[in-house]
């Protein structure tokens, strides 16, 4: 990456992890994928039940293939016939694993989702909830967060998973109240009353949507 986005990224990766302080949540910068896999690993203890939603950065710093070589209990959902009955166990999980739609300078998560089984987990259950964000999804305040939610994560999601919403054909927010819309439910995240609970980690690199 580009020297002089890396050092912009590290400046604003403290001012996050200052916000994140701030409410009761720990923040990490990694300056490489590579670095956030080695740094993710150390905040799961060997043995740990580890589940997650559907966090694409989460693969992508290769952190689902190290657990499940590794000395973890994790729970794939792709592994159960009765989805639910998986999605149920996250609640009861040590570690829950995410990303998010967005984050704010002053360390506010912003998460939109559709079966709602990933915004109640970051709400409340699993003992430690760990994000992996990359810098691409820092938002100056929550309005721009929300906006980033709705115009850039939801219509690639629903393009990938070929929903017919009208956000896959637009590209942007409709609004809709479409039977396949992945915006139900709306999650704002601006303070843990658990310490050591939520943990995140800012990634140099663009990952996820």
């Amino acid at each position: 990456m580009d020297t002089n986005i890396t050092k912009r990224n590290e400046l604003l990766a403290q001012k996050v992890m200052k916000g994140l302080e701030s409410r009761n949540m720990s923040g990490y910068y990694a300056a490489s994928r590579e670095e956030a896999l080695k740094l993710a690993l150390s905040l799961i203890p060997e043995g740990s039940a580890v589940t997650m939603g559907g966090g694409v950065s989460v693969h992508e710093i290769g952190l689902v293939d190290s657990l499940k070589n590794g000395n973890y209990n994790f729970i794939d959902r792709d592994d159960f016939e009765d989805k639910r009955a998986a999605m149920l166990m996250a609640y009861d999980a040590d570690v829950f694993l995410a990303s998010a739609n967005a984050i704010t300078e002053d360390g506010v998560l912003v998460n939109i989702d559709g079966n709602s089984n990933r915004v109640s987990a970051i709400a409340q259950g699993p003992k430690k909830v760990l994000f992996i964000v990359g810098m691409n999804k820092v938002c100056s305040d929550v309005d721009g967060a929300m906006k980033r939610a709705r115009n850039v994560a939801a219509p690639i999601n629903a393009q990938r998973f070929n929903l017919a919403t009208p956000c896959a054909k637009t590209g942007s927010c409709m609004n809709c109240k479409s039977p396949d819309t992945i915006c139900c439910q709306f999650l704002i995240t601006r303070y843990s009353r658990h310490a050591g609970r939520i943990h995140v980690i800012l990634v140099n690199d663009t990952l996820g949507f």
